[in-house]
């Protein structure tokens, strides 16, 4: 091989080992990437470090008081709060647990409303037109404890006194449709039914209230025969005369 041939290759091959000439600027531009690219790479690690410790401690932890799931979420079904009282227009009786009071209601014209009631208010005494106690003329009648009655169609009535008829508790009907007891049969209701307490009103035809019996029908006498849980009507006339 010639001389001239060898140095050629050998200059050649030389210069194939040698690196690219890279201007200054370049060097550190490259440098600068090269930086920023680990960096962000480290940032992104350690926010998926933090993200994965909050996950365990909230496992751990357990929801706060405000993340818990509320009782309609959890698919138990909601039930009806139990009645406090029980009407039953056939027989003219209203029960409140084992006791039980003879009533007087709607009459045929003006049937009292019937279905689950929500006790709304109550009143010592109410003053009423004498048609809305069953009497024809303008003058007013004023009824003892009042409990008043709504159902959630809107539809109103009121349990009290009756004052002006003493006999037809248990065995007629003689209101426009609220419902009427002996005098001290409704304070004794007054006093043991509250603003939000359940009444339900039942006409005789319908289903009656699951786990209450109805009370036996006795020809109209208001379950007075032989049940000393009665309180007959008799208690009511001594308010009669005074409440006017």
């Amino acid at each position: 091989m010639s001389d001239d041939l060898t140095t050629g290759l050998r200059e050649l091959a030389e210069s194939g080992q040698m690196p690219p000439r890279v201007p200054g600027a370049e060097v550190r531009r490259r440098a600068g990437v090269r930086r920023r690219r680990r960096a962000a790479v480290a940032a992104a690690g350690v926010s998926a470090v933090a993200a994965l410790g909050v996950a365990l401690l909230l496992n751990l932890t357990g929801p706060g008081p405000h993340e818990r799931p509320s009782p309609a979420s959890t698919g138990t079904p909601s039930t009806h709060a139990a009645p406090s009282a029980t009407v039953y227009l056939a027989r003219r009786v209203l029960v409140i647990g084992d006791r039980v009071l003879r009533v007087s209601a709607g009459t045929f014209d003006t049937r009292t409303p019937t279905g689950r009631m929500t006790v709304t208010a109550r009143r010592e005494i109410m003053t009423q037109p004498g048609k809305a106690v069953g009497f024809k003329g303008s003058y007013s009648v004023k009824v003892p404890w009042v409990v008043e009655l709504s159902a959630d169609d809107g539809t109103s009535t009121f349990l009290g006194g009756l004052t002006y008829d003493s006999k037809a508790p248990g065995n007629y009907d003689t209101t426009n449709g609220w419902i009427g007891l002996g005098v001290e049969d409704a304070k004794w209701v007054y006093e043991r039914l509250s603003v939000g307490d359940v009444v339900v009103v039942e006409d005789g035809r319908g289903t009656p209230v699951p786990g209450r019996t109805p009370p036996p029908d006795d020809g109209g006498s208001g379950g007075a025969a032989g049940n000393p849980s009665v309180v007959s009507s008799r208690h009511g006339s001594t308010g009669t005369g005074g409440s006017g």
